[in-house]
């Protein structure tokens, strides 16, 4: 897809961030900046962002936003495989159907897109950045959105690819690079780091009653893991901890260092340290909140863009 070289004015650039279940948000970004009349032209994403974005692009904004306004915990739970296989512990077979449901038909392409799209995933062997600039657009938003330790690693040709978010987070230089003149970034990992939900989950170790007790009660302290990210202060943490609070770290300091180095016009951050990074099911408070951020940024945004 290539851009439209009779549009007036600059080209403007959306850029969707990483950042797991806050993600929603961009939902409510895309949402508040349209009813604006504000239109991106190119639009970039990374894991979650990408999704939102293919998602947008592919006309199905309000079909997912209906869905995840109606999910549940325990819907969210589907997706996750209590046996925690080698490769992670996301049922393959339940996100491909989700996606295909609610995101983009299983043979839509990138480049059949009304605009230029990328969506950014990580070679896991030699650590590169790569673009999704053409092809399948479920592929590209499964291979962005392979969360090390949740997601399994996505096969691609010769190479193995897993989340983005390991290299950029806010893929400013992506959307640059597509021809943007002004950015307008998204970054759901800004206040993240230290923060803590203060709820505490109880750990018991499994009871000798037989394996479907056992069973249950495994999948119920799972359950708590994944819509949790706190854990006791006297107890080494859990595994889901270690892995979530890990990749917040890391993704907070690469997007400072790479919003330093090539700054977007804009930058939104919605508050969204109070939201678990597997809490899927508080969409509600992500999507309100990305609608507040854009509202509150709104005079800047139109004073960058060029409107009155």
């Amino acid at each position: 897809m290539t851009l439209n070289k009779e549009k007036n004015g600059p080209t403007l650039g959306l850029v969707l961030g990483s950042g797991a279940s806050r993600g929603w948000s961009h939902i409510g970004v895309i949402k508040a900046l349209l009813k604006e009349g504000i239109e991106p032209d190119i639009v970039c994403g990374t894991s979650v962002g990408a999704m939102i974005g293919a998602c947008y692009l592919a006309g199905n904004l309000e079909k997912l936003e209906r869905w995840v306004l109606d999910s549940t915990r325990k819907d969210v739970l589907k997706f996750f495989n209590v046996k925690w296989s080698q490769s992670g512990f996301v049922d393959c077979e339940q996100l491909e159907k989700f996606l295909h449901e609610n995101v983009a038909d299983r043979d839509l392409q990138i480049e059949s897109l009304s605009k230029p799209y990328a969506a950014i995933a990580t070679n896991l062997y030699n650590g590169r950045e790569v673009w999704f600039k053409e092809g399948n657009l479920v592929h590209a938003v499964t291979a962005s959105m392979a969360l090390p330790g949740l997601f399994p690693a996505v096969k691609d040709g010769d190479r193995w690819l897993v989340d983005g978010g390991l290299v950029d987070p806010v893929p400013v230089s992506v959307c640059r690079a597509m021809g943007a003149d002004i950015v307008i970034a998204i970054n759901l990992n800004s206040d993240i780091v230290g923060k803590r939900t203060g709820k505490k989950v109880e750990q018991k170790p499994l009871e000798k009653k037989g394996m479907l007790h056992n069973l249950k009660k495994t999948t119920k302290e799972v359950s708590n893991n994944i819509f949790n990210d706190s854990d006791k202060d006297e107890e080494t943490p859990g595994s889901l901890v270690s892995i979530t609070n890990s990749i917040n770290i890391v993704q907070d300091r690469i997007t400072r260092s790479r919003l330093a180095g090539d700054p977007a016009e804009v930058v939104i951050s919605p508050k969204l340290s109070h939201i678990g990074m597997l809490e899927f099911h508080r969409a509600t408070e992500a999507i309100e909140e990305g609608e507040r951020c854009v509202q509150n940024r709104l005079d800047e945004i139109r004073a960058v863009i060029g409107e009155t």
